[in-house]
């Protein structure tokens, strides 16, 4: 009898693991599809080399306010534009610099302020953002951006990005940001051998 309770608990483990796996490559895909080009620019990828919050990458971390903005939509029953919702998702810290070196520390003292600015400025060089993507980028921190958002996708951004921030801040998530700094430490570069 035990065994058998033991089996189909397992089996139910399985079958929950699996569906979440399925979910987490369809989240994913949506997300490739939606910003390809912003995930193979050379500065999209230059984020994986500056840290946000805990041991996690502005890229990881952006990439999770992405799947995150998208899970929160579908769990809501929340109508959308997704395609945008992703695209101010990945752009919303695109700010191009480690706030934590004490360059720009000394810098960007204000940075919780001054970045969402910033990367709607680095954002609009390089893509044609639409009026909701650029809702998404300059008003995710609010509230300190004192002006709400002002779409819906702007709002899931918004509270997707507290939630990942948190997590991240507590170690809840994962990143490579640790693996990133001992690298730093040793003197190489991430990628290198």
């Amino acid at each position: 009898m035990g065994e058998r309770y033991l089996g189909q608990r397992s089996k139910k483990r399985a079958e929950k693991w699996k569906k979440h796996f399925e979910r987490q490559r369809e989240l994913h895909k949506q997300i490739r599809n939606a910003g390809s080009d912003i995930l193979m620019s050379r500065n999209f990828r230059l984020t994986r080399e500056y840290i946000q919050h805990g041991n996690m990458t502005v890229n990881s971390h952006c990439m999770n306010v992405a799947k995150y903005s998208l899970a929160f939509s579908d769990k809501l029953h929340i109508s959308c534009n997704r395609k945008e919702l992703i695209r101010g998702a990945l752009l919303h810290d695109y700010f191009l610099y480690d706030w934590h070196d004490g360059e720009h520390a000394k810098l960007y003292r204000l940075h919780g302020f001054r970045h969402p600015g910033i990367a709607l400025m680095n954002a609009s060089k390089e893509y044609q953002l639409t009026e909701r993507e650029k809702d998404i980028i300059k008003k995710h921190m609010w509230p300190l951006t004192i002006v709400p958002p002002m779409c819906r996708e702007a709002w899931i951004v918004s509270t997707a990005d507290k939630w990942c921030s948190l997590m991240e801040t507590f170690h809840m998530h994962k990143g490579h940001g640790a693996l990133l700094q001992r690298l730093r430490v040793k003197g190489v570069r991430e990628g290198e051998e």
